[in-house]
C-alpha cells in the first residue's frame, strides 16, 4: 500500500510546490527525510554564503537529521536555542540573536495549496524570524501539514497541532486536557501570535522544503 500513496502525495505536493514558486518561495520536494537532509545540505546551504545559523522549534528539523548536521559544522557559526538547561532568560536572548543570523531553519504548521504558509506561535521568535531579520529562510514541511484553504490550516492549528503540542511539553492548558482549542486564557498557553506568508520576500528568500513523510505535529 506505501506505494500508491506515496504517488499520491508526490503529486499532491508537486502541485503546492509549483503554487509555492509562484508565490515567490524557492520551494523543493523530497521523497523522504533523507533527500530532504541532502537538499538541505548540499542544494540550499552549499550554495549560499551562510556564517551563523540558528532555529526555531520544529520537530522535523530534529527528524530529519539536518538538526545535528548544521550543529556539527565547523564552517557555520550556530546559535543553539535548544540548549534545554539553560535559564529561560539565556535562552530568549539567544532568540532574539537569532533574529539577525544569515540562515534560520524551522517548520511551520500548516501550508495551503495555494501556497501560503500559516503558523500560530507561543513566544513569538519563530515566526518574527519568518517574516524578517535572518537573511534566509528554511522551512521543512511534511506532507502531513498540507491543506486546502486558511480556514482548514487555521482549524488543524487550533484541534491538533496545538493541543498536541501542549500535551508534548507538558503544558497547563485547557486543550491539554480537552484535545481541542478553548481560546483559553492559561498562562501557559501556547497560541499567541498568527503569521499567514502569503508570499516570499525578497523572492527566494524563503526556501520551503516539502518531504513526503509524515512529519511532525
Amino acid at each position: 500500500m506505501k506505494e500508491p500513496i506515496d504517488q499520491y502525495w508526490k503529486k499532491r505536493l508537486t502541485k503546492v510546490k509549483l503554487a509555492l514558486d509562484e508565490n515567490n518561495f524557492g520551494a523543493y520536494v523530497a521523497d523522504n527525510s533523507s533527500q530532504a537532509k541532502q537538499i538541505v545540505m548540499e542544494e540550499i546551504i552549499d550554495k549560499l554564503d551562510i556564517k551563523s545559523v540558528s532555529w526555531g522549534g520544529s520537530m522535523t528539523f530534529v527528524a530529519t537529521g539536518i538538526y545535528e548536521a548544521v550543529r556539527d559544522s565547523s564552517r557555520i557559526e550556530v546559535l543553539d536555542v535548544f540548549g534545554k538547561t539553560l535559564p529561560q532568560d539565556e535562552i530568549n536572548q539567544i532568540r532574539r540573536n537569532a533574529l539577525l543570523v544569515d540562515l534560520y531553519i524551522t517548520g511551520t504548521n500548516a501550508v495551503t495549496e495555494s501556497g501560503q504558509l500559516v503558523n500560530l506561535d507561543m513566544y513569538g521568535n519563530r515566526v518574527a524570524a519568518i517574516t524578517f531579520g535572518p537573511r534566509y529562510v528554511i522551512i521543512l514541511v511534511g506532507r502531513n501539514k498540507i491543506v486546502s484553504d486558511l480556514a482548514t490550516a487555521m482549524a488543524r492549528i487550533k484541534n491538533y497541532a496545538a493541543p498536541v503540542n501542549a500535551m508534548r511539553l507538558n503544558k497547563k492548558t485547557p486543550c491539554a486536557h480537552s484535545s481541542y482549542c478553548e481560546d483559553c486564557k492559561s498562562p501557559e498557553r501556547i497560541c499567541n501570535t498568527w503569521t499567514i506568508s502569503e508570499k516570499s520576500f525578497p523572492k527566494g528568500r524563503i526556501k520551503v522544503v516539502l518531504i513526503n513523510e509524515d512529519l511532525g505535529f
